[in-house]
């Protein structure tokens, strides 16, 4: 069985648990924190990823990392997925059950990249073109990029707006290119 579908069977599982329990939102901030976690330290999936580190030492290492900081049920399936050999598969365990939680509750993830930090009345702007484009909520990561000259570049649902001054310049760039002038002689 493919890694895709390993992920896609567990947060399935652990999203249906937590609708059952009434705490699938938490369970979401928890994956939020999960994937961060493990994105960030490259140690940790290290230790995830060896196969000669026994599953209780991995189940150590979890608790040390997230009891106090995750809720019960997120806990519990986390040791659950370590003790069945799946510890590998955390990080896109809980982007998959992230994917899910926003498809069951309508929300849309956009991604707005930019020059410069934009202000609150920006993001909620974005927000609201999003919205109504889309008809469902919408999640908005927005980060900066320094390399980018202006303009901005928004992503979501699989579709993409690049207003970058450098796609533009790019653009003029392939015009003049094409060289349309044709003599009369």
């Amino acid at each position: 069985m493919n890694s895709y579908r390993i992920n896609a069977n567990y947060a399935k599982a652990l999203l249906l648990l937590a609708k059952d329990r009434g705490v699938d939102a938490a369970v979401a901030d928890d994956m939020k924190t999960v994937d961060s976690v493990c994105a960030e330290n490259r140690e940790l999936r290290a230790i995830f990823a060896n196969p000669t580190i026994r599953a209780d030492k991995k189940v150590a290492v979890a608790d040390a990392l997230f009891v106090g900081r995750l809720h019960e049920e997120t806990i519990a399936f986390l040791r659950f997925v370590i003790r069945k050999n799946r510890a590998i598969n955390l990080r896109g365990i809980s982007q998959a059950y992230l994917a899910q939680y926003r498809d069951s509750h309508g929300i849309v993830l956009s991604d707005l990249v930019t020059h410069q930090p934009i202000d609150d009345n920006a993001r909620r702007s974005v927000t609201q073109i999003v919205e109504e484009y889309t008809g469902r909520t919408v999640e908005l990561n927005d980060h900066t990029d320094p390399n980018m000259l202006g303009g901005f570049k928004l992503e979501f649902d699989n579709k993409m707006y690049d207003a970058r001054i450098r796609t533009k310049i790019r653009k003029l760039r392939n015009e003049f290119a094409k060289n349309d002038y044709e003599s009369k002689l």
